[in-house]
């Protein structure tokens, strides 16, 4: 084959080739949010993603832990409360959508449902253990009744020694988080509806079992990939009633369990929660992986509990407290319950100087969640938060004794939950390998076509180079001999400077045939001597034979 053709073979080839990877460059990744947008929107035509969103496929657990309280008696007299932490008490968590509706405006309904299941195995302790907590419907009641009349305050505390209530309940975890019967709850729901946030058994979870947490409306991501899983409504609402301003009243962000795609380190992770009864947002920490997927970590700011003197935008959750409390008073019929973040991590430590045995920590108090910022899919959460009760000495209500004013820590959760088993190799080959593959396929097309491009360019050029000459000089033996004659082949050269004989000839030809000389009839034998000018493609020319030819005489 011609050199010259081929050159131009491998070139168009090469050429070609490298094209075809700085296409894959620029068009892989638009190729891959493309197919990321198709899959993630809430449709039933995406079979895994609309499974995934329906039923979420990932176990999640609740962990509760009591402070129980070690001295009630001295608390009743004013002093400091001393608690100890008691758990976990571990319960599998099942939440599934129903009551699915698709709207024309690309937005779709549901109830999703809840249902607690106790793991002994995952357990410290049993829900048959007891412990004693303050006695809310005491001491919460109390609080709340702080400006009525002296009469009707004392009327109270009648009403609670009648039904043998007292400021402290010493109980078991199954009751306490599931509900116990109280003839006290009966009268209160019997003559004053509405006072109890339940009307039957009651217990701090009593609401949340076998409930869902209102008609929820998102939008399905069809129209735009950026609204996907944001609130569009909440039972009908565009905006809360429980807040002092617009901004505080706002529902925004996600339901809280998937977030739009194509995260940045400057998102956010905002979202509606119902049990909080306002919007949160989350922050991001920093980077990592788990089990090979990339995620971002984003955890709660300092400024989400905090007060308004510390962080003017919280004005509007006010009456407030220290930074660190959320006054859910508004949205809880009005009982004197604060959230926080366990142990009272991240608010302001003075609440730590009111009750002993409280050791705050990052890592065991902190909340966070790990999401894959391609897909906004979390991959591990815990949402840790705590439930306190404003308690004080309240005149007119023996039950609360002497109590000094303080901020009591009743229990604290953690709701977490992290992907495993085949799910989370299914999205690991469909989001990490997939896309890894694609990035070391463009490369190498790229590197493949620019050696072939090369090797091209150099084959032409060596077709192209003069070929290689050398200087060969014949020396005749007879001092004397006027005239030379030489051949190489069908080469022939006549020479006539006595004694110095010289010829340029190829190196190819060189190699190919020998250089035979002779001189006239009176001296018929000469000697070729060969040395190479340019010997940068042969170390050394071959000597020419010097044997006189048989089939050739010289002309003089």
């Amino acid at each position: 084959m011609n050199k010259s053709k081929l050159a131009i073979g491998l070139f168009v080839a090469g050429t070609m080739t490298a094209v075809f990877g700085l296409v894959i460059v620029f068009v892989g990744p638009i190729i891959i949010d493309d197919q990321i947008v198709k899959n993630l929107v809430i449709d039933p035509k995406n079979e895994i993603s609309y499974t995934m969103w329906k039923d979420i496929p990932v176990p999640f657990f609740m962990s509760v832990y009591f402070f129980n309280i070690l001295n009630p008696t001295e608390v009743l007299a004013g002093e400091k409360p001393m608690v100890e932490q008691r758990g976990p008490y571990v319960y599998r968590k099942r939440l599934q959508k129903q009551n699915i509706t698709f709207h024309p405006n690309d937005t779709v309904s549901y109830l999703e449902y809840r249902s607690y299941f106790f793991e002994p195995s995952m357990s410290v302790g049993n829900e048959s253990d007891v412990v004693t907590i303050p006695n809310m419907l005491v001491l919460g009641a109390a609080v709340m009744m702080e400006n009525m009349p002296i009469a009707v305050r004392l009327l109270l505390s009648a009403t609670f020694k009648g039904f043998k209530e007292g400021p402290f309940l010493s109980k078991s975890v199954g009751e306490l988080m599931w509900g116990y019967d109280s003839k006290l709850v009966d009268f209160l729901n019997k003559w004053f509806p509405g006072m109890l946030p339940s009307t039957g058994k009651f217990g701090l979870f009593s609401e949340f079992n076998n409930s869902n947490t209102g008609l929820f409306t998102v939008h399905t991501g069809k129209d735009d990939i950026r609204l996907i899983h944001k609130v569009n409504s909440w039972n009908g609402l565009t905006k809360l009633i429980y807040w002092r301003t617009p901004q505080c009243n706002m529902i925004n962000g996600t339901a809280g369990q998937m977030w739009p795609p194509f995260m940045t380190k400057e998102s956010t992770l905002p979202f509606y929660s119902p049990d909080a009864c306002r919007s949160l947002e989350l922050v991001y920490q920093r980077e990592g992986t788990m089990k090979g997927i990339p995620l971002y970590r984003f955890v709660a700011p300092k400024t989400m509990f905090a007060n308004g003197s510390d962080y003017a935008p919280n004005e509007g959750f006010c009456p407030c407290r220290q930074s660190g409390l959320l006054n859910v008073s508004s949205c809880r019929a009005n009982a004197q319950v604060f959230i926080s973040q366990p142990h009272f991590y991240n608010a302001d430590p003075v609440l730590l100087d009111y009750v002993q045995g409280l050791q705050p920590t990052e890592d065991e108090h902190g909340l966070f969640i790990d999401i894959h910022p391609e897909t906004g899919v979390p991959l591990n959460v815990s949402i840790r938060l705590q439930l306190n009760l404003y308690m004080k000495k309240v005149s007119g209500i023996t039950e609360t004794g002497k109590i000094s004013e303080v901020v009591m820590p009743m229990i604290w959760f953690e709701e977490n939950g992290y992907m495993d088993g085949a799910i989370v190799k299914t999205f690991h080959t469909n989001l990490v390998l997939l896309p890894m593959v694609m990035v070391y396929m463009q490369y190498c097309f790229l590197g493949l076509g620019l050696a072939t491009v090369l090797g091209a360019v150099l084959l032409h050029y060596r077709g192209k180079v003069r070929p290689l000459q050398h200087m060969v000089t014949a020396r005749c033996l007879c001092g004397w001999e006027r005239f030379v004659w030489c051949w190489m082949g069908e080469r022939e050269y006549v020479f006539t400077k006595l004694n110095a004989l010289q010829v340029v000839v190829r190196g190819s030809e060189i190699k190919s045939h020998s250089l035979v000389c002779m001189g006239t009839r009176y001296c018929d034998s000469c000697t070729v001597l060969s040395s190479p000018l340019l010997p940068t493609r042969e170390e050394a020319l071959p000597t020419a034979s010097a044997n006189k030819p048989t089939h050739r005489r010289s002309p003089f």
